[in-house]
């Protein structure tokens, strides 16, 4: 592929994703002294690209292709915004947009504030596929006048850079895995043994398109591979059939993803296709020879007054919160620059962005297809570009507020899902009460939580992701999985070590499901500032002995995590262990260091042999928590290309052996989190949602968190 400026080596000191602007410019424009600001800024440098810059992003790289062949040949898989340093984002926050707080910003050195002109031009970071060469390559575009484009005028971009990356695959596209569907079921062979199993309508054929990972040699990134699960629905005139519920086995196909041709094709084993189920489909129950209960009543939530947050554009406003939105193709909801109000203290940061960085389904059966299931489903595929439009359900109750959000497709038309972000307000319960028992008096507070979630479905699971916002300071990470299992086949009179027999031919084989909370923290931090550290919290108890003569004491033991290798930790529900993010330089009324506390909810490890193939890819996997100073570029925990990556260990668990110290640093947490699913019964044919997640708790702050929060709720 032609580009601007190759490079085959990258070099960190060249990375083009770096953002380079300087604030405040070298010449401020003044009046009579008075800097002035040469005009108001339309985009916060955190949003998210909009579909007119994604089109210039677009157009430009595409300008930049050196014959017509290389620009035919470009396939987009990514154009997502290029996230400036943390000081522009907070020069933002000052003059340009809210919360308008100067006095998160240094001063000169005469005592005022520093008064930029302007924010720099924004920027879009483009992966780029070319289908003739098999290459892979990155693109930093700076995006001007982007209204022009949406006038029909000349693109307004200019590139910056542009890098081949040797040896990776960039994650699959949904018009991919359409053209492979076709590619397969148009192959004679694979026709002639669907017929031998009784199968001549190829509409009822389902061909689900899985990258193949990385297990040896043959699965390397010089070529692009899917070796897809095949699936038969039973009737032809019925859209929302449950087609997973009948597992084509026996069936071996390498597709060549980059020329759309079978590589590969066997029919190793005539395996029957499993009986129809007579409940395999979750439609209503009309639709299945049933009915629905009837018996619930209405459950109206209403807000005559309207919501309590506020928006204005992607900045939100709830309960003396305040934070930013964004949305990637790949994390899909991205929340940005979290802070506090707290009364006299202002505006207190806690973290500067949080998100779902990678999700990991490895499945634990041996036997042929199942053992080569280990999804990387943001990596392989995108969260966020298999998000759903909220528009049509009930996903959310309430005042709703939603957003939309534009990516790019294959090939580099603009698509947008509208409604696929959803915030409002839930009423949890009671925050807290007391009753004195001798006055018979009582004083109780309901609590309200602010939600922002996004929802998607990746084949056969549906994955909900939401956070939670709380007014005694909590953040709630929760993830919901539900969709349908993904089946084998079972003979007449067999049964399954490794699954769950859920109907008749039918079993689900057991797997879990990993996720990757990465969260940049900033815990009473300004921009600039690296003044937090991690401690881990474990309960001990107390040695019998003088300090000790009733056999009751116990005590919470703290351990300064110094460095990488240090951090590397795994859960202990024996000990009750968490850990906390604390400021080293700021104090509560007590003299106490303030921080957050990482709680971690349910939680496993991988169940996998130290050599199993999937680790290769997913060392991250092997602790729960990770802990690194910031570097800009250190953001997928799996490298940046999982699909088919032939390199132990990429990432996380590569960068951490610099064993870089984190006394007092830029705080970046990973934290890895996952459920254990041993399939029953009920969970067929749809899933009922099952929760897991984690808290970041208020620790040590101040009062006045707790009494500001509390007032007048009730």
């Amino acid at each position: 592929m032609a580009t601007a400026q190759e490079k085959t080596t990258p070099d960190p000191s060249q990375d083009p994703t770096r953002n380079t602007d300087s604030f405040p410019p070298k010449t401020t424009p003044t009046t009579k002294g008075i800097p002035v600001m040469m005009r108001a800024q339309t985009c916060h440098p955190l949003d998210p690209l909009s579909a007119a810059e994604i089109s210039v992003a677009v157009a430009t790289v595409r300008a930049a292709g050196a014959t017509p062949e290389v620009r035919d040949s470009m396939r987009f898989v990514e154009v997502v915004l290029v996230e400036p340093v943390k000081q522009v984002v907070a020069l933002a926050d000052a003059y340009f947009f809210p919360p308008f707080q100067p006095s998160l910003l240094p001063r000169t050195k005469g005592g005022g504030p520093l008064i930029p002109t302007k924010l720099p031009t924004r920027k879009a970071r483009l992966v780029v596929y070319n289908k003739k060469s098999n290459e892979t390559s990155v693109w930093i575009v700076e995006l001007r006048e982007v209204h022009a484009a949406t006038r029909g005028g000349p693109h307004r971009g200019k590139v910056i850079s542009s890098q081949v990356v040797p040896n990776v695959q960039p994650p699959m596209d949904a018009m991919e895995y359409a053209e492979c569907e076709a590619v397969v079921k148009d192959f004679p062979p694979f026709r002639e043994a669907m017929k031998r199993r009784g199968i001549e309508d190829m509409d009822l054929v389902m061909v689900d398109a899985w990258c193949v990972g990385y297990h040896s040699e043959a699965d390397a990134p010089n070529r692009r591979l899917a070796k897809p699960l095949i699936f038969c629905r039973s009737e032809s005139d019925c859209p929302m059939e449950n087609g997973y519920a009948r597992p084509v086995e026996g069936i071996y196909v390498l597709v060549d993803m980059q020329n759309m041709v079978v590589l590969e094709f066997e029919d190793r084993k005539l395996i029957p296709l499993p009986p129809t189920d007579p409940l395999r489909n979750y439609t209503s129950g009309e639709t299945r020879g049933g009915v629905d209960r009837s018996d619930v009543k209405p459950l109206q939530i209403i807000q005559p007054e309207g919501p309590s947050f506020r928006v204005n554009g992607h900045f939100i406003q709830w309960q003396k919160w305040n934070f930013r939105i964004g949305f990637t193709p790949r994390e899909g909801l991205v929340i940005y620059s979290v802070a506090y109000i707290d009364g006299s203290r202002g505006r207190r940061p806690v973290a500067h962005r949080l998100s779902f960085v990678e999700m990991v389904v490895p499945y634990g059966d041996p036997n042929d297809p199942h053992y080569r299931k280990n999804a990387f489903d943001a990596g392989e595929d995108g969260l966020g570009k298999n998000a759903h439009s909220l528009k049509k359900g009930c996903d959310c109750l309430g005042y709703i507020k939603y957003f939309d959000a534009h990516f790019t497709n294959f090939t580099g038309g603009v698509e947008t899902i509208e409604n696929c972000v959803c915030l409002h307000e839930e009423d949890h319960g009671i925050l807290w009460k007391h009753q004195d028992w001798r006055t018979g008096l009582a004083e109780v507070r309901r609590s309200r939580r602010l939600t922002v979630s996004f929802i998607c479905t990746v084949a056969n699971y549906e994955y909900g992701f939401f956070w939670h916002f709380y007014q005694d300071g909590k953040i709630e990470a929760e993830v919901k999985l539900t969709g349908i299992l993904s089946l084998g086949a079972l003979q007449p009179g067999e049964t399954r070590k490794y699954g769950t027999t859920i109907a008749p031919g039918l079993y689900a084989p057991v797997h879990q499901h990993f996720f990757v909370a990465r969260m940049d923290m900033a815990v009473d931090c300004k921009p600039g500032e690296a003044f937090n550290q991690v401690v881990e919290v474990d309960v001990k108890v107390e040695d019998p002995g003088k300090n000790n003569v009733h056999n009751n004491a116990f005590y919470a033991e703290e351990r300064l995590l110094k460095s990488e290798l240090e951090a590397m930790r795994d859960c202990n529900p024996l000990s009750a262990r968490h850990w906390i993010v604390r400021n080293t330089r700021t104090v509560n009324r007590t003299g106490q260091l303030t921080g957050y506390r990482l709680v971690p909810g349910s939680n496993c490890l991988p169940l996998a042999g130290s050599e199993a193939k999937f680790l290769r890819r997913a060392a991250f996997l092997k602790h729960n928590l990770w802990v690194t100073p910031y570097v800009h570029n250190e953001m997928h925990p799996g490298g940046e290309f999982p699909n088919q990556n032939p390199r132990v260990g990429d990432g996380l668990a590569t960068w951490v052996k610099q064993n870089r110290s984190l006394e007092e640093a830029d705080i970046v947490l990973w934290y890895v989190f996952g459920v254990t699913h041993i399939p029953r019964l009920e969970d067929w044919p749809v899933m009922p949602v099952e929760r897991i997640g984690f808290m970041l708790m208020v620790f040590n702050p101040t009062l006045t968190y707790f009494h500001s929060f509390c007032a007048n709720i009730k």
